[in-house]
């Protein structure tokens, strides 16, 4: 009788430990069809709760899908400048090089943070011309951005040359960067988590990033980032696209839905 007491122990620590380990589970809403179609778009959205270990889909067949990344690169270009040193902190100022933009908000002297708030295109170029065509592909080799590809120019490759990002890649970078698993200093790292900040309240803070690509027939969106809440942390991408060039409710579209799903999800209140 004795010595069935080992097995017995084994048996309950292997049952133990096989319901401690949640599997990854996925779920598929459709509902949320009905957002797209309000602003006139297409698109997919991606939910990863990290507690649960759990991916909710809308649209699941574009998750793996590749896109131009467009100003969701702010969050990595900024990485790559803070540590190659070519830009101190959220405050180092690159001036304005007195070109009237279409964005009234851009004619003016920039610092990181304001920067990265008006996703002020110029200074992002500035900012890649000064670390360099081979610094910059060696970082995106090392941070396993999407398909690291910077062919089209130094200051375009994120906007109108080859670099490409899937949902899938957004959403793995992004867990990367709030888990400090990038190849980056912490210090980098909390300065980027720092002016990624889109919302803080009691009850949660949101981090995120848009985009925006113009392609031949078609506009690509992004809004990307995560929500801590709780002790727990939900990652999101969506990705919207339209062949209506001259949709007005584009740019909030990528905002709006995400929102309103997030909602839907009880993630944050509406």
């Amino acid at each position: 009788m004795k010595k069935t007491r080992p097995l017995l122990f084994l048996i309950l620590v292997f049952f133990g430990l096989t319901g401690f380990y949640q599997k990854q589970s996925t779920e598929n809403l459709d509902d949320f069809k009905k957002y797209y179609d309000q602003f006139k778009v297409e698109g997919s959205f991606v939910l990863y709760d990290q507690r649960n270990d759990k991916f909710t889909f809308y649209n699941q067949s574009q998750f793996k899908e590749k896109y131009s990344p467009a100003s969701t690169f702010k969050i990595c270009n900024s990485l790559i400048g803070l540590e190659t040193g070519v830009i101190k902190d959220e405050n180092f100022v690159i001036p304005w090089d007195s070109v009237v933009r279409p964005n009234p908000k851009w004619n003016q002297n920039h610092d990181l943070k304001l920067a990265f708030k008006n996703s002020t295109v110029w200074y992002y170029k500035e900012l890649a011309r000064r670390v360099g065509k081979e610094k910059m592909k060696f970082w995106l080799e090392k941070a396993q951005y999407g398909n690291a590809d910077t062919t089209g120019g130094l200051d375009l490759f994120w906007l109108k040359g080859g670099l490409r990002v899937t949902p899938e890649q957004q959403i793995d970078f992004l867990k990367r960067l709030r888990n400090n698993k990038l190849p980056f200093s912490k210090r980098t790292v909390d300065i980027v988590k720092k002016i990624m900040i889109t919302k803080d309240t009691l009850d949660y803070v949101i981090r995120a990033k848009t985009g925006w690509s113009d392609e031949d027939k078609r506009i690509v969106g992004w809004y990307v980032g995560y929500v801590e809440k709780n002790n727990n942390v939900y990652y999101f991408a969506n990705c919207i696209q339209s062949t209506d060039l001259e949709n007005k409710d584009f740019a909030r579209a990528r905002i709006e839905i995400t929102y309103r799903i997030l909602s839907d999800l009880q993630v944050i209140p509406m």
